[in-house]
């Protein structure tokens, strides 16, 4: 495998259109408390509820918005069932990735006729303002696809879910929209990932990064980023690579109990003023040696930022063929060495941080070994 960008001119072809990601789910233990903290450090606002008062008997979530991002926490309320099931094994994580069509019920059945594993048939949900189509896919681990359609619904999300104005709203942080989603496989598993995404879903491979691009002295690990026709849907998905020790994604497999999404990037128009208010609301992230920056500008080039904030609050630079990027990683959010999130802010780039990746990584052995799992 050969570290590279791939041809501009290989054809897209979509199995079919997908607009966006329309919402990020997750299981987690207690969804109340969790809306809290997503709400108070990273500035969701909360915007609709699902639960036992409005008809929902199985579980209760929690709809918050900030901009484009939308994120579902949901709780199961009794101790058996599948959503408690899914706690159970992995902790809090994301169960579903949706995407956002038009038509979810032909999605859907070319999916399924491509190779799909159906996780649920389209089901179409009503009241006054308008319907929803949901159907839903299998990908790598416990994850899923929902295949939400959504051009005959005015209402605030989806029925089943009322809306919700609490007095409590910290502010948002700048956060626009879901820029990637990483998903951490198996040994010997990112291959046949990589080729599901593009027979299934009509994805194409942009990059690829080897072992060799991706190592510290210690660990290495090897990604391989898919996309769709438009570029709204970007997947990077990682396998470990042999090393000395145990690597990031060894550590994640362990923990998650399997595959599943490492991290979640979200783009900023600002990154420096959405770092500095994210730190003053609690959010640890990742730092590299101060060293970094002493070569950083004859690496990439001129940037429009003054270095000094970047390197007060520890953002890295990238540049690719097409610009720049600015990027900075959090600590994992919960007490498992699980999910965690990127910000970034792109200034003409459309790659994710090669040139930072052995900085990044080497940070993050640092903390692997302050938990003794390295």
């Amino acid at each position: 495998m050969t570290t590279a960008t791939l041809s501009a001119a290989e054809p897209v072809a979509d199995t079919f259109p997908i607009n966006g990601t329309d919402y990020i789910e997750f299981y987690v233990g207690n969804a109340k408390q969790a809306s809290h903290f997503y709400r108070t450090a990273f500035g969701f606002d909360l915007i609709a509820y699902r639960g036992p008062e409005t008809g929902t008997r199985d579980r209760a979530s929690y709809l918050l918005q900030q901009d484009k991002v939308r994120f579902i926490l949901t709780t199961p309320i009794k101790a058996a069932g599948p959503i408690a099931d899914h706690i159970h094994k992995h902790g809090d994580g994301v169960r579903d990735i949706a995407l956002w069509v038009d038509d979810a019920r032909l999605a859907f059945r070319l999916a399924v006729e491509r190779g799909a594993l159906p996780a649920m048939e389209p089901v179409r949900m009503e009241d006054e303002h308008g319907e929803v189509v949901v159907a839903a896919i299998h990908t790598y681990g416990d994850t899923i696809h929902s295949i939400v359609e959504r051009r005959n619904y005015g209402g605030p999300f989806m029925p089943g879910f009322v809306p919700v104005t609490s007095p409590y709203r910290p502010g948002a942080v700048g956060l626009k929209y879901v820029d990637h989603c990483v998903g951490n496989v198996e040994l010997g598993a990112m291959n046949r990932w990589v080729k599901y995404y593009a027979d299934v879903l009509g994805f194409t491979q942009l990059i690829s990064f080897d072992d060799k691009a991706i190592s510290t002295e210690y660990s290495a690990l090897m990604s391989k980023v898919v996309a769709n026709g438009n570029g709204r849907i970007k997947f990077p998905l990682n396998e470990p690579a042999e090393g000395k020790k145990k690597s990031q994604i060894d550590e994640y497999l362990e923990f998650y109990a399997g595959p599943g999404v490492q991290h979640i990037a979200m783009a900023t128009d600002d990154i420096i003023s959405t770092v500095t208010e994210l730190r003053a609301r609690g959010v640890e992230f990742l730092r590299v040696p101060m060293t970094y920056y002493d070569s950083v500008l004859e690496r990439v080039g001129h940037i429009d930022e003054d270095i000094a904030p970047l390197r007060d609050l520890g953002v890295l630079v990238d540049r690719d063929d097409e610009g720049y990027l600015l990027q900075i990683f959090t600590k994992p959010v919960e007490d498992r060495p699980t999910v965690f999130y990127e910000i970034i802010q792109r200034k003409g780039a459309k790659s994710f941080g090669a040139g930072n990746f052995k900085a990044l990584f080497e940070a993050i052995e640092r903390e692997q070994a302050l938990r003794g799992n390295l």
